[in-house]
């Protein structure tokens, strides 16, 4: 989690700093931070966050912001360095930012977008750094479990809502 903390100085966003470490076989073989795609300008550049000018409150609406979210950066970097995450370990830390840049934690958790893409990917676990300074482990086939039980877009966490909304 400490080397995960690390990788969030880069971060480019206003909201939150969210930045995930991927593990396989005890060895680091990818890193992912909030940050805008490759050759664009991020939040800090434009000097504002496209979701804040749209009213658009925290943990919804993801497609409309202009950064790409840490759990994808660190699956797009693991594929770019031909890294094999099947079966690994992704450790995920975030915490939020209020106007003043003070950092509150959070419980970490990937948005629905992301936790589709971590099932596609055959991750195995999701460490989850919570704000009570506990981890908790995530099986990624629960999650495809419950959504052959019901719809995906049942799911109570759906926006991380009961989890961080309070």
């Amino acid at each position: 989690m400490n080397i995960a903390k690390e990788v969030a100085s880069r971060c480019t966003c206003y909201r939150a700093k969210h930045w995930v470490v991927i593990i396989k076989d005890d060895q680091i073989v990818s890193t992912g931070y909030v940050w805008a795609p490759r050759k664009t300008k991020d939040c800090f550049e434009r000097g504002n966050c496209l979701r804040d000018m749209l009213w658009i409150p925290s943990w919804q609406r993801y497609e409309l912001c202009r950064s790409v979210h840490a759990e994808q950066n660190a699956i797009i970097n693991a594929s770019r360095s031909w890294a094999n995450i099947f079966w690994a370990k992704m450790y995920i830390y975030s915490v939020k930012l209020d106007k003043d840049w003070n950092e509150t934690m959070i419980d970490a958790l990937p948005c629905f977008i992301c936790r589709k893409m971590i099932v596609n990917t055959w991750i195995d676990e999701v460490i989850s750094h919570r704000k009570d300074d506990t981890l908790r482990t995530y099986k990624v086939d629960d999650w495809a479990s419950e959504w052959q039980v019901k719809d995906m877009l049942e799911s109570d966490d759906q926006y991380c809502w009961k989890y961080n909304i309070k």
